[in-house]
C-alpha cells in the first residue's frame, strides 16, 4: 500500500486557490483564522473577527470567501485534507496495527470536534452539500481502507474485519460525547475486540 492509494479530498467543486503569492498568503491566513475562531466559538462566529485575526480587511476576506458558507466549506475541506494526509503519512509507520488505530483516534477527534461545523452546512436545491459530503466521506473511507488493508496484510487485525465496522464503531465513540480519556479507553476496547491488543 502506498501513499498514492489515498485520494486527496478537494474543497468546493470548481474552486481554484489564488495564484499570486500575496493572495495565496491572505487565503491561508483567513483559513487559519477561521479554523481557530470556529473551533472557539462555533460556525456562527463573527466574520469580521476572522478578518481581524487574519490581519486583512473585510473586503479581502469577501473576495476569497463571498459567503459564510464558502468559508465553512473551505475550513471543513481543509480539516478533511489534513486528516487524510495524516493517514497517508501513517502508511509508512513500522507497525500497521498501531498506524490504523492512531488514525482512528484522529478520526474520532475529527468527528467529535468538527461535527457542528459540518452540520452547519444546510442543504440546498443544487445538491451541492450532498456532493461535498460524498467526496469527503469517500476520502476518509479510502484512508481507512488503505490503513486497514495494510494492517490486515500484516496479520495485525482479524481477516474478516471490514472498514465499515471500524468507521461505525469509531463514529459511535465520537458521538457519545466522551472525554478524550474515555474515547481512548473505548477505542482500546475496540482494538482488543478486533484481536489487535498492543
Amino acid at each position: 500500500m502506498t501513499t498514492s492509494d489515498i485520494p486527496v479530498p478537494g474543497g468546493s467543486p470548481g474552486a481554484v486557490r489564488p495564484r499570486r503569492a500575496d493572495a495565496r498568503r491572505n487565503y491561508e491566513l483567513l483559513l487559519a483564522a477561521a479554523k481557530d475562531l470556529f473551533g472557539e466559538q462555533g460556525p456562527d462566529a463573527p466574520l469580521d473577527e476572522v478578518a481581524r485575526r487574519a490581519g486583512v480587511g473585510n473586503a479581502t476576506m469577501y473576495r476569497h470567501f463571498p459567503t459564510r458558507r464558502e468559508l465553512i466549506i473551505a475550513v471543513y475541506a481543509d480539516e478533511v485534507t489534513e486528516l487524510c494526509a495524516h493517514g497517508r503519512a501513517l502508511l509508512d509507520a513500522p507497525s500497521p496495527g498501531d498506524a490504523l488505530f492512531a488514525w482512528l483516534a484522529a478520526f474520532i477527534s475529527h468527528v467529535a470536534t468538527k461535527r457542528e461545523l459540518a452540520l452547519s452546512l444546510n442543504d440546498d436545491r443544487s445538491g451541492r452539500r450532498s456532493e461535498l459530503f460524498d467526496g469527503w466521506h469517500r476520502a476518509m473511507r479510502s484512508t481507512a481502507e488503505a490503513l486497514l488493508g495494510r494492517a490486515r496484510h500484516a496479520g495485525a487485525v482479524r481477516p474478516d474485519l471490514e472498514v465499515t465496522d471500524l468507521l461505525t464503531l469509531s463514529n459511535g465513540i465520537a458521538l457519545t460525547g466522551a472525554t478524550p480519556a474515555q474515547a481512548t479507553r473505548l477505542l482500546s476496547l475496540v482494538r482488543r475486540g478486533t484481536g489487535t491488543s498492543p
